[in-house]
């Protein structure tokens, strides 16, 4: 037995989009085996998607299984690529997108880019979540100075010129865009990770001033639990610390991370807005139990 999947990305963060009507038994156990990249399509997660055409704008609800087969209430690329798969069934250039972290609006550019609302982000430790009495401004935790936000999901956020000497790879100024090429995020971040200050894990994302007032981006995700070569919540995060911190007062901020070019923007509500492009890589299938196999 199988079903259908598209697979899209949005600057290289790419997802196997399923439609939520196909019967799939074990959710997680597919994640787990089609996200692999060695064994399976290879993914950063699949988004389940259901598309109600009667309201104006279309709907869609997401919901967003990780390679470890847990689900994520939120995620940036990847809402713009529910956006853009969404609006080429209906033919709308504004999709509302219905996440566990809120719902959310998306609009096609005149460039093409989808560009999608992500809420209001908070620095509240009770909301990101984080055990501290305070928020979490430039504080050692496991090893790493970090900004604790949450921007739909949680991120520690830590600048190059805050990384201790010893999880660099080679020499080199911190103050070259260039600094963020040799952090060995794959030892720094697992302890951050996972450290006991976060009741649900963390993200942990790394930003170098590009010298423009926009930053390079490198995120190791949790639930891919690796990095990734995009992260739409990671890139708002470096933004939102940036501001706040006085290191830029850009807006829209441009964030680069492996993957491509992203833009977040600030509304007048406050809200940050995430822009950049989304591709449709390709259709296949895969194999699903069948209910006489379960």
């Amino acid at each position: 037995m199988s079903v259908p999947f598209q697979k899209y990305h949005g600057t290289g963060n790419d997802f196997l989009i399923i439609h939520a009507d196909e019967y799939v038994p074990d959710r997680g156990a597919l994640a787990e085996r089609e996200c692999d990249r060695d064994d399976g399509v290879g993914a950063d997660g699949i988004l389940y998607l259901a598309l109600e055409e009667r309201f104006s704008p279309p709907r869609v609800v997401m919901t967003l299984v990780q390679p470890d087969g847990a689900t994520a209430p939120m995620c940036g690329n990847g809402a713009r690529c529910a956006a853009e798969w969404a609006m080429r069934r209906t033919g709308a250039d504004s999709v509302m997108i219905d996440t566990q972290a809120g719902t959310l609006r998306a609009d096609r550019t005149d460039a093409d880019d989808i560009i999608i609302e992500m809420g209001t982000p908070t620095f509240d430790p009770a909301e990101v979540p984080v055990r501290a009495d305070e928020p979490v401004f430039g504080e050692e935790i496991e090893g790493l100075d970090v900004t604790m936000v949450n921007t739909g999901v949680p991120h520690a956020v830590a600048f190059v010129d805050d990384v201790p000497d010893e999880f660099f790879e080679s020499e080199v100024s911190r103050s070259s865009s260039d600094a963020i090429d040799d952090v060995d995020l794959e030892t720094i971040a697992p302890p951050v990770r996972y450290g006991d200050a976060f009741p649900k894990g963390t993200n942990v994302t790394i930003a170098s001033p590009d010298g423009s007032g926009g930053f390079r981006q490198r995120t190791y995700e949790r639930g891919v639990e690796g990095e990734t070569d995009s992260c739409g919540t990671g890139a708002v995060a470096i933004a939102v610390v940036a501001r706040r911190l006085g290191r830029t007062d850009a807006d829209p901020v441009a964030v680069s991370p492996p993957g491509g070019d992203l833009r977040v923007s600030f509304n007048e509500r406050g809200n940050a807005t995430l822009a950049g492009p989304v591709e449709h890589e390709f259709d296949g299938e895969v194999t699903v139990e069948s209910p006489a196999e379960q």
